[in-house]
Order: structure tokens, then sequence, then C-alpha cells
């Protein structure tokens, strides 16, 4: 008779998460009581918030709150089912098309999470004979989906186009059809893709590309349509992937492209054929923001302005921000427990931020992830300034030689040359 274990055996032996919460540095899972967007509440504590994805600040525009309130008066607070049955509203269409305009593409096609973006449109685009090609820092969506996907994955260093050239040069003859794929702004370094880049190797090696603009639609371009529009290549990518749970203030994402290949998709992803559809009141609050985008270029006026500011001075205080020209502006200190030790300092000062430990980022490469949005004020910014200074020094990481030198190593082995230009 074969010996068998238990299945939760692992489950009983995971000690990480619960040796943290002993030591009282366990970083995760902070209930909040109460919000504003710029300001949070946490442990009865008033906090500036300073770790969300909430870039153009319209989670609290009262024409959006009322924009959700309407859409449940109409339609309820759910559909219930999928869009292939039961729950298939007007207002997903509507939503559609205006995606599929603001981003330039011929189609759109919303799926209720951006996780099940990449991961749906990844696992019905990508063959047995097929294959990917993805930036070793994409997010976990799409690491999920090229494992969803029936053909390989080869992963290419950061942002590195002789790394990509290498690989394609060495495999592309051995695969059917290829695509390159990698975020606009990556989430944890708040690095822009190269995506000029991408496109010349693309055209030489014959691949499909696709960037994943989660977090750079609301961010980059002239009016926030994202990366494609930022460079002036928006007809030279072939799918964008995009999310709603940042700029646009409320849950979902969508994938676009051509009409027949977004067609494909709607037939075939099954994260969208099987899962609800967005509820009423998400989708009335994408399309809200969207008018607002459209129309009050203030919004990303601000953000620009405000992101810039914090750069100017983080860096002045002397935190390595990876170079960051983004919202995202990430403060590398590289052990891990420090991170966790200085979000919680900082969150008993009155600022909230979050902590990046591997596998968001390599081992040895912790951070403390900052982001910022249109609607902070300058008090805001200033107060949040003061205690990242006043903390910074407390566990050395500013005012000290050696670990500024430290950082740039790794910043550079890691991230690269432009990471400390």
């Amino acid at each position: 008779m074969s010996s068998t274990g238990d299945l939760f055996s692992k489950c009983y032996k995971f000690e990480d998460a619960k040796k943290l919460q002993a030591m009282g540095l366990y970083p995760y899972f902070r209930a909040i009581t109460a919000s504003t967007g710029n300001n949070v509440v946490t442990g009865g504590k008033r906090q500036v918030m300073i770790g969300s994805n909430n870039y153009l600040g319209l989670t609290h525009d009262r024409r959006v709150m009322e924009a959700a309130k309407d859409a449940i008066d109409k339609y309820g607070t759910g559909c219930t089912g999928s869009r292939f049955l039961n729950g298939n509203l007007d207002l997903h269409e509507r939503l559609e098309d205006r995606l599929a305009k603001f981003v330039g593409k011929e189609a759109a096609l919303c799926f209720s999470t951006g996780f099940f973006v990449n991961q749906g449109t990844l696992g019905a685009l990508i063959g047995r004979s097929d294959v990917i090609y993805s930036d070793r820092e994409n997010h976990a969506s799409i690491v999920e989906g090229t494992q969803v996907a029936l053909g390989d994955t080869l992963r290419f260093k950061h942002n590195d186009m002789e790394d990509l050239e290498r690989i394609l040069k060495a495999t592309r003859e051995k695969y059917d059809g290829a695509m390159i794929i990698a975020d606009g702004v990556f989430s944890m370094s708040g690095d822009i893709l190269n995506l000029p880049g991408v496109v010349e190797l693309a055209k030489k090696y014959n691949c499909k590309v696709y960037v994943d603009d989660a977090h750079a639609l609301g961010v980059l371009g002239p009016n926030g349509e994202g990366t494609g529009q930022h460079f002036g290549m928006h007809k030279d990518v072939d799918l964008v992937m995009g999310t709603f749970s940042k700029s646009f203030a409320s849950i979902g994402g969508f994938i676009a492209g051509t009409a027949d290949v977004v067609h494909y998709i709607k037939h075939k992803a099954r994260p969208f054929m099987f899962s609800a559809a967005m509820s009423p009141a998400a989708t009335a609050t994408v399309l809200k923001c969207l008018d607002i985008m459209e129309s009050e270029p203030e919004h990303l006026e601000n953000l620009r302005k405000n992101a810039e500011y914090m750069s100017k001075n983080l860096r002045a205080m002397g935190y390595n921000t990876l170079n960051s020209r983004t919202p995202i502006i990430p403060l590398l200190i590289g052990d891990d427990a420090a991170s966790f030790a200085m979000t919680q300092k900082l969150c008993a000062e009155g600022v909230f931020v979050t902590p990046v430990v591997r596998p968001a980022v390599p081992e040895g490469c912790s951070l403390i992830r900052t982001s910022y949005m249109a609607s902070h004020t300058k008090d805001d910014l200033d107060y949040a300034l003061e205690h990242l200074q006043k903390v910074g020094r407390e566990f050395g990481i500013l005012g000290n030689n050696e670990a500024t030198e430290r950082l740039k190593r790794i910043a550079v082995e890691n991230f690269g040359n432009h990471a400390v230009l």
C-alpha cells in the first residue's frame, strides 16, 4: 500500500506571515474604516494615502458616485450571470465602444477583472505552436496568463532590447505565431516600457505586440490614452489591455484590438465566458470617468505636477527612486525587514505606504512603493515628505553614504543603468 500525505500539510507549515504578525511588522490587510481618497483612517488614525492606484483621484468625485448610484437604481446591484446569457447590458456595449475609440482600436471587450483579461486573452490566443516573449518584470496576471497558455513562454531581462533580440534571434524560427508582451508602466518600479524598441523588434521578427496599460491609462499619453499614444505609436500596438481599478475608479478590465481578434477572444476566453459580468455600478463608474478624462484635462495635469514635485523632493532627500518618471515612485530599501519596519513606522506617523518584496521584485530589492493622485493637495504631499525624510533618516536609508552606494549597486544590477541616471 502506498503512503499518503496530508494535502493541507503545506498550510500548517506556512509560518512566514505569522512570524511577521508576531513581530508587529505585518503590513497587509490593513482595514480602512473611512476614506476621502487622499486620506484614509486605519486603526483609528488618519493617514495620508500615498499607496493607492487612484491616479486621477476620481473615486470620490461626486459625479462618479452619482453615476454609480443611478445605475443601481436602473439595473440593480448585479448582473447575476455571464455576458453570454443574462448579464449583457447596453452599458457594457456602450463602454466597449467608448474604450475602443479612446485607445484608437476597432473594438474592445470588457471582463469582470483586469486579472481575467490577461489570463483569458493569452489562454485564448496562444496555441501549442506559438510563443510568448515576456518581460521579467511583468505583472502576476500576465505570468498567470502565460501559464494557462498552451504555447511556450520565454522571458527577457526587464526592458532590455538587446536581451530580447538575443532570444528572438535564437528561437523565433522554432515557432508559428509569436507575441511580445509587457506592461506599459511597470507597477512596482514605475518604469515605462521601451515601446519603440519593442515595435522595432516585433516588425523585424514578425511578432504581435501586447501592451498591458493597467498603470498607464490616465497616466501616459496626451489625454491619458496610454503607452501607445505616449510614444505616438498606438497603431503599432496590436492589443491594448487596461484595467478599471486604477484611474477609472472602479473594478474590471478590457482588451482592445482589431474587430476580428476581439470577436475571437469574446468567444474563446474562458474567464470572460464563464464569469459574471461587471456590475452596473462598476460599468457606469468607468463611463463617467471617461467623460471626465476627455473633458477635463486638469486632472492629468495635476497628476503630473504632483508626481514631478514628489519625485524631485524624494531624490533631493537622497532616496533611490529607480529614476521613475511616473506617479509610481518606488523607494529602494533592499532589506525586507527594513521595508516592513519602515512601513509600520510611517503608518504610525500618519502616512499610508505599501512594502514590496519578492516575488514582486528580485531578492534583495525590497521597495516601499509610493504613488500619487491628481487630487493630492500640497499639504498632503508636504506632510508625507516630512515623515518620509524623518523615517528614512531613522532607518539609515538617508544621510548614509554607504547605504546610498549599496542601493545604487542594487539598482543597476537588477533594474539597469537607467534606474540611477
